[in-house]
């Protein structure tokens, strides 16, 4: 029987070298057909999680488990078959300027599948129609604005009707009007499709008002805390009531650990 998680990330740790360690011990499981936030400042890990799901990078130490199957990245077949179950959406969604809308949302489907062109077409102008975006398809990429570009992304992420669905900032750049027709968008997908979507982000209040589950990171790659949206909102650890609130001081400090001034500067301070 499959386990109700379908990525598991167990003890893993990793940095990008040996001076920093990006996550650290970190042991997390995103359950089939929820969505999960993972919230965090710059810097504390959220993007390299991906990586790891995504077979980028393998873990120092640890292990991570896709649908009962613990990923090697050196096993190209493995990855290949994880990968064509995995959609993403980047974080400025990296489409092809020199295509269409259409051609954009077809393309995955031209590389990895052998469906005749008429049926790429319905299944193209379907997805659009889900993101709104189904008179947008003639368009280039140039003629569209950063909203319904991130909507032509996420029509992409979704043509081969991925299980996992990543998102990477999906709400930076966005105006408040396309942050909650985004955030909408994600989960309305997710429970149209029985997916599992994995949201990677700063922005508390549309995580907190679409998401099952939310983990919060922090600098070195610990988990702060993870529970549900009320979980987190009425938590009275300094930490997580910092972050979830944005308040300026509080256990997060605004300088990065350095020498007192006078010891980097060599100079004698009054």
């Amino acid at each position: 029987m499959p386990s109700d998680a379908l990525i598991e990330i167990d003890r893993v740790t990793f940095g990008y070298d040996e001076r920093r360690t990006i996550l650290n011990d970190v042991s997390l499981r995103f359950m089939r057909g929820k969505v999960t936030a993972v919230l965090g400042g710059s810097g504390c890990g959220k993007t390299t999680l991906l990586r790891l799901i995504g077979g980028v990078h393998a873990p120092n130490s640890g292990r991570v488990v896709f649908d009962g199957q613990v990923l090697d990245i050196r096993n190209q077949a493995q990855m290949h078959g994880v990968r064509r179950r995995l959609g993403m959406l980047f974080q400025f969604g990296a489409l092809f300027t020199d295509l269409s809308v259409f051609d954009n949302v077809a393309f995955p489907l031209r590389e990895h599948t052998d469906l005749p062109e008429a049926m790429i077409r319905d299944i193209v102008l379907m997805k659009l129609n889900a993101v709104g975006l189904r008179g947008a398809a003639g368009l280039k990429i140039s003629e569209v604005s950063g909203g319904m570009a991130r909507r032509i992304a996420l029509a992409r992420a979704i043509a081969l009707d991925p299980e996992l669905i990543m998102y990477d900032e999906p709400f930076a750049g966005l105006d408040l009007i396309s942050m909650g027709v985004a955030a909408q968008l994600i989960r309305t997908l997710n429970d149209a499709t029985g997916a599992t979507s994995l949201v990677i982000s700063h922005d508390v209040p549309e995580c907190m008002a679409i998401s099952d589950w939310v983990v919060l990171l922090a600098t070195g790659g610990r988990i702060v805390a993870q529970g549900t949206p009320k979980d987190l909102m009425d938590s009275n650890d300094p930490e997580v009531r910092q972050f979830v609130r944005g308040e300026p001081d509080g256990p997060v400090k605004f300088h990065y650990p350095a020498l007192e001034l006078a010891d980097d500067f060599g100079v004698q301070l009054s």
